[in-house]
């Protein structure tokens, strides 16, 4: 049997290291009441951009309405600025000054 001599790198090995990913942050994505803005137009935000059943959607919207502010949906953060933006902008090309937030979960 051969006897094979030792490289000397085979000394060093290199050890892997674990890292660990942590969960992202969370914010809520806001809807605000205001005197203008249709509830049919909220209901069809809900349903359309956060894909709220029509009775969840419903029942937020009422929620906007009675309470002056209501959570559409929890999401990371680049997701909750795109269905804020998204809400805004929607509401803008109707003429609705709909008020649609983030703040950290």
């Amino acid at each position: 049997m051969p006897d094979f001599p030792e490289r000397a790198d085979d000394a060093e090995v290199l050890s892997e290291t674990v890292s660990k990913l942590e969960k992202p942050k969370l914010y809520k994505v806001l809807l605000h009441n205001d005197d203008f803005t249709t509830m049919d137009f909220v209901v069809f935000i809900l349903s359309h951009v956060f894909a709220r059943s029509e009775a969840e959607s419903i029942t937020i919207m009422l929620k906007v309405h009675n309470e002056g502010v209501g959570v559409a949906g929890i999401y990371p953060y680049e997701i909750a600025t795109m269905k804020a933006d998204k809400t805004t902008n929607l509401a803008r090309s109707r003429e609705f000054p709909l008020l649609c937030t983030i703040e950290e979960e």
